[in-house]
């Protein structure tokens, strides 16, 4: 039978929090990115309407300064579902997805969230102007960060990705985009050091 929609003011609400003036990447063309690929690889879903709400909770909470913007995005998302009636199954799904972003690990087997974990990391295998401006967007939102911290961080998480078996779980996925997004990950690790 599937979820009911999420309704159109709560919509607004998440709409605000991603056009918040610190926010450069993790904004609301990026949900919509995000939703114009789950639209594209529906049919790769076992629940649609979980990975379709967990696009719009994941970054909901976003301060590039705290460690816990997966953890306050998922009780958001549980406030939020809880209070238009969802069922607390499919709230728990939602706010478990959200939380998976923060070490970008989904448990053997679990399809969605693979599938949603893979779309976010879709920006990696973009083509090269759209990747670069990605990383550009990211190092202004953590342009507090002195150039020398922030090579040396970002190079450790470029290379995190590199060293990974597959960046994408969902094997179709996988097929599509490693190669490319592998490419722009050398490319930017070439420009840090």
């Amino acid at each position: 039978m599937g979820l009911p929609p999420l309704p159109g003011p709560l919509l607004d609400h998440l709409r605000g929090r991603y056009a918040e003036p610190h926010r450069h990447y993790h904004t609301l063309a990026h949900v919509d990115a995000l939703l114009r690929h789950l639209e594209t690889h529906r049919a790769l879903a076992v629940e649609p309407g979980h990975v379709e709400a967990a696009i719009w909770y994941h970054d909901v909470v976003y301060d590039p300064r705290a460690s816990d913007n997966e953890v306050a995005s998922a009780d958001v998302a549980r406030f939020e579902l809880m209070s238009i009636g969802w069922l607390g199954s499919d709230v728990e799904r939602v706010a478990g997805m959200v939380e998976a972003t923060q070490h970008h690990q989904a448990a053997d087997g679990d399809r969605d969230t693979a599938l949603f974990l893979d779309l976010d990391l879709s920006v990696l295998a973009a083509p090269a102007p759209t990747y670069d401006a990605y990383a550009d967007a990211v190092r202004r939102e953590f342009a507090w960060v002195p150039d020398a911290e922030w090579r040396t961080g970002r190079a450790r998480v470029l290379q995190g990705f590199l060293d990974r078996e597959t960046l994408y779980r969902t094997p179709a996925l996988a097929a599509a985009w490693d190669t490319a997004a592998r490419d722009n990950l050398r490319r930017e690790l070439a420009t840090l050091s």
